[in-house]
This record gives C-alpha cells, sequence and structure tokens, in this order.
C-alpha cells in the first residue's frame, strides 16, 4: 500500500499535456510559467534544438541521392513520402508507414511526425489571423455550427502569441486577414510585384501581400532570450533551423517552460487513455504505455490538456472509456470523432513571365506571398459556401531549357549556371465544411503494437470542395492573364484529404453540449478538468492557416485553467 502511494505522488503533476507540437508546447510554456509543475507526454522520441538536426548543414552532394530517398524506401512508404517537404533531408521527423498503421475506410492520407516538437518542426509557418468573418459564416450561412468565441475574443491572444514566436509581415489594412504584431516582412521579387499591381489595378478586392510567416527577419529582445536569431533565408526550414529563425516548440515554448524549473518531458511516452474518476467526476490522470518496454504506467494531475494533433486526441477521447463515458471522454451526445474537415489543397495553377531578365533576388526566400481571400466574405455571393486563400509566388529557372537540351560537358555547365526565365505559381487552401459523415472512429477488430485500437478515417470531398476548386482555378487563371503572364495551365491534383496535413475538428467547441464537445474555454462540457486545444477542437475550417490560431487558442485556454485552478472550480 505504501508503495503504491509513494508512486502515485512520484508520479503526480499539476498538469498534464498529451504532445509537444505547436499546441502542446504552448500549453506548456503558458502552465511552467503560472508555475504548474507540469509534465508532458510525448509518444515519439526526445529531440534537443540543435543537437538533433543531423542534416541542417549538409549540401546537396552529402547525400547518398542527392536527397532522394531510394526506391526500397519509397516502395514501404507510399504515403509518407507523399508528405510536402518529405526527402532524406528531413525523414528523421517523419513516421515511417509500417509502423503506425491506421484503416482507411475512404482514402485518407494521415501525415505525422512523432518525436518531441511533433510537426511543429516541419510545418509550413504561414501564420494568418483569421477575419471576424470566419468565426460567424458556418451558423450565418447555414452551413455549420456556431462557434461559442468571436474574433474580439482571441485577438488579444493573438497578439500574445505573435510577439514570442515572431511573425514577419506586413500591415496591410485587408478586412479578411487581419493585421497582427509583425516583424518586418520578405521582400516581393520583381515579378510578385508585377502581378500584385496588376491585381490591385484589376480587382478592388483582391490584395496581394508580402508573407504572414513565423520567421524572425528582425529579432526582438523577447526572441534573443529564447536563444533565437536572425532568419538566413537559407529555406531549409524542414531540417530544423540551427539559428532558430523560424518557430518550433523545441526553439522556443519548450526551453522557456523548462528554464522555470517547473516542466518534465517523457518522450516514447504513447498516451493509451485518459483516466476518469467517477466519485469526483473529473479526470484523475493517463494512461500511458512506454513505446519500447510495452509497460503501463499512469501519471496524475489536476487538469490535462490534449494536443496530440487532431485525430490522435481524438483517438486517444474515443479510447477513454467508463462506466461513465462508455463512448469515449465527454462523448454524451455521440459526436465525438464526427465533423472531421480539412483544407483544400487540390488545385494550382502556373505560368511563365516575359521580361524582368536584368533582375533577380538575394537569398532562398522561405516565406510565399498571400493573396487574401476574396469570396464569400461576410455575404454569400457564390453557388458555394467557405472562400480560400491563395499562396503564390515567383522564381527564375535554373538555365535557358533550350540551351539545356542541346548542350553537354563544359557547354552543359555553363548553359546550367545562367538563370533562364521567370515563373509563377499560385495555389488555394480552401475551406471544406465539416459534415457529421466525415469522422474518425476506433477499429473493432486491429490494434496498433501497443495494443490500442487503430483509427478508422472516414472521410471525403463534397460538391461544395468541387465548385471552389473550379472558381479557384478559373480566377487564378484570370490574374495571370490579366498580368500578361504566357504558358498558363493549371492542375487538379485530387488529391485525398489529409495531405494538406490540416485535420480538423472531431470534438469541436460550441454552447450547447447537445451539439457541441468542448465550450468555449475549450473545456469538455461533461469533464470540466479536460481541455482540447489542438486541431480538434475547431468548429469549422475558416480559409486561412490553422496553427496560430491553435497556438492563441490554447494560451488563452491556459491561462483560464490556471484561473480556474486557483478558484478551486477544477
Amino acid at each position: 500500500m505504501n508503495l503504491n502511494i509513494t508512486a502515485r505522488q512520484q508520479n503526480t503533476y499539476d498538469a498534464i499535456v498529451i504532445g509537444s507540437g505547436i499546441s502542446g508546447g504552448w500549453a506548456a510554456k503558458e502552465l511552467c510559467e503560472k508555475g504548474l509543475k507540469t509534465l508532458v507526454v510525448e509518444r515519439g522520441r526526445n529531440v534537443v534544438h540543435n543537437k538533433d538536426y543531423p542534416t541542417a548543414n549538409m549540401n546537396p552532394w552529402d547525400f547518398e541521392h542527392r536527397g532522394r530517398m531510394n526506391r526500397k524506401f519509397l516502395d514501404e512508404n507510399p504515403l509518407i513520402s507523399k508528405a510536402a517537404g518529405f526527402g532524406a533531408d528531413t525523414a528523421h521527423f517523419f513516421i515511417k508507414d509500417k509502423d503506425h498503421p491506421y484503416v482507411q475506410e475512404k482514402p485518407f492520407d494521415w501525415i505525422r511526425g512523432y518525436q518531441v516538437g511533433g510537426k511543429s518542426l516541419t510545418w509550413g509557418r504561414a501564420t494568418q489571423r483569421w477575419s471576424k468573418h470566419e468565426f460567424i459564416a458556418p451558423a450565418k450561412f447555414g452551413y455549420g455550427l456556431d462557434w461559442p468565441i468571436r474574433y474580439e475574443d482571441i485577438a488579444q491572444w493573438y497578439s500574445h502569441v505573435e510577439e514570442f514566436i515572431g511573425v514577419c509581415g506586413n500591415k496591410d489594412g485587408i478586412e479578411a486577414m487581419p493585421d497582427g504584431e509583425f516583424l518586418p516582412p520578405f521582400d516581393l521579387n520583381c515579378v510578385e510585384s508585377a502581378l500584385q499591381q496588376s491585381i490591385w489595378k484589376n480587382f478592388k478586392n483582391r490584395h496581394l501581400v508580402q508573407a504572414r510567416w513565423a520567421h524572425l527577419t528582425q529579432p526582438k529582445d523577447i526572441h534573443l532570450q529564447q536563444g533565437r536569431g536572425k532568419c538566413q533565408a537559407r529555406n531549409l526550414c524542414m531540417r530544423g533551423c540551427p539559428f532558430g529563425g523560424y518557430f518550433s516548440s523545441v526553439s522556443s515554448t519548450l526551453p522557456w517552460a523548462e528554464k522555470t524549473g517547473n516542466l518534465t518531458i517523457r518522450p516514447h511516452s504513447v498516451v493509451h487513455s485518459i483516466i476518469f474518476d467517477p466519485g469526483k467526476n473529473v479526470a484523475s490522470g493517463v494512461r500511458v504505455i512506454d513505446a519500447n518496454t510495452k509497460e503501463s504506467v499512469e501519471y496524475f494531475a489536476k487538469i490535462i490538456f490534449v494536443n496530440g494533433s487532431a485525430l490522435n486526441s481524438n483517438l486517444i477521447l474515443l479510447n477513454s472509456t467508463s462506466d461513465r463515458f462508455p463512448n469515449g471522454l465527454g462523448n454524451d451526445n455521440g459526436l465525438l470523432g464526427k465533423f472531421v474537415a480539412f483544407h483544400n489543397y487540390r488545385a494550382s495553377v502556373s505560368a511563365s513571365f516575359d521580361g524582368f531578365t536584368d533582375k533577380y533576388y538575394s537569398g532562398r526566400n522561405p516565406t510565399e506571398p498571400i493573396i487574401a481571400n476574396y469570396r464569400n466574405l461576410g455575404k454569400q455571393e457564390m453557388d458555394y459556401v467557405g472562400g480560400f486563400t491563395t499562396f503564390m509566388g515567383a522564381y527564375r529557372m535554373k538555365g535557358d531549357p533550350a540551351a539545356i537540351d542541346q548542350a553537354c560537358g563544359a557547354e552543359l555547365k555553363e548553359a546550367m549556371a545562367k538563370p533562364g526565365g521567370w515563373r509563377a505559381y499560385m495555389y488555394m487552401q480552401g475551406e471544406t465544411i465539416p459534415k457529421e459523415s466525415n469522422h474518425v472512429r476506433l477499429s473493432t477488430t486491429e490494434q496498433d503494437q501497443w495494443g490500442i485500437p487503430l483509427l478508422v478515417t472516414s472521410v471525403g470531398y463534397d460538391d461544395n470542395d468541387e465548385k471552389m476548386t473550379k472558381d479557384f482555378i478559373e480566377q487564378s487563371t484570370m490574374m495571370f492573364e490579366l498580368a500578361g503572364a504566357k504558358n498558363i495551365s493549371h492542375y487538379d491534383s485530387h488529391q485525398p484529404p489529409g495531405l494538406d496535413i490540416h485535420e480538423m475538428g472531431g470534438c469541436r467547441m460550441g454552447s450547447d453540449p447537445k451539439t457541441s464537445l468542448l465550450n468555449k474555454w475549450n473545456q469538455l462540457h461533461a469533464c470540466k478538468n479536460v481541455f482540447v486545444t489542438d486541431g480538434a477542437c475547431m468548429t469549422s475550417t475558416g480559409n486561412q492557416s490553422p496553427s496560430i490560431l491553435y497556438m492563441a487558442l490554447t494560451a488563452r485556454a491556459a491561462n483560464f485553467a490556471v484561473d480556474e485552478l486557483k478558484k478551486r472550480n477544477l
């Protein structure tokens, strides 16, 4: 008995955070700063800033196949090798397919990276704020549940996050994409500037602006205190940045939390479930399986933050069953795992531009200009709902293709050394509609290597996505044509959902416990000391990149949780 009591005391913390990625790192930072002894459990290996970036300074010729994976690896990993940015230089930050299986009832590409830092090491780093319209549009136009919060509720937390992580951008005064706390932006190159001027000339409501990206273009004192430095414009971000030039939880929030003396990180810890105490009607802790030894260990805390990344968080909650919650923790209404959504990335348009051959650019810009959403903004004007953000960029080709085709030896080398013509591209990031039919659930027959049920994904496109994709292609083609582009081509990849890596929903926020799982503070309606602040909490997808909203929601919820703890409400 005494041994059990001692073991429980040793495994007891004030707070437990499940996951160490973008939102989990922020939960740890805020909770530790407020004085809570916090345990972060991460299913993958440990990664330490700088120490564990093995390819950060390698040259292309240092890789056996110049950065490409060999055929054997590609054959064994057809899914993960499709991920954006995946290659020999970044493979160490992604899973291998066979190690983490799941069941695709419909085609779904579940992209994952299991290590301390999670996908914050490989994220795209775009950080646009939602506009006021994203929070009200689903209910206003009848395609979704009303958010329990508004832009005004989250604006100060956006600022809180932006100031700490460092976001470059320009105050453009655009309704679709509110201004934030910005460092100086990367400059547009000559073709991007020409496109910007053409769009301003031809469209009153369309704005091509400089990137809003999580890069330190001009670090402030708060960033230097984190041990981070200026972005060197190498565009090798997904290898892990030795300068700390872009934000990741490994370079920023987790070391900051560690400095408080209140942080404990336990890697190689696969969360099996959250433990529910029926006597107190709260969660008492988490049950963890050691990834290597398969030993089961329990940890206890007063509050629990679920930040395992959207689909894993759904899996954990669904697997957290008890007499009180036979269908998953907090799942009184049967909606846990439902209304899963994603971003539509299917379409792209590219073109070439004559001229500008006397101009070039400096460095390798790791950011992309943005054309802010211009569809259905505050009103319903199209035959589909929602809107889309357009990412774009322009670059010079390596060499003149005609000369390269005819050259060999020294002539080929010389032809390759000369810059060729200019090309530009646009691609969409479209809002999708959360639907009850788009869901995840637990397999009743298959388990993973730790004895946990496999996740079944059943998520697909709909007619709204098809109409939006068609409109994006038509409008982007038109913008290129008006700017004088040549050789315009468009492409619809028809890629399965998931490859966007922006999976959302399943444990959505809302005001009514009958139609949602979480309240306006990201608390489970039916279990008040459990907070879900990663992509699982999303009520709708919006069209902007979601990661900074996850961070803002997490900081807001963590500060609320600490206040509630002080009031003894948790």
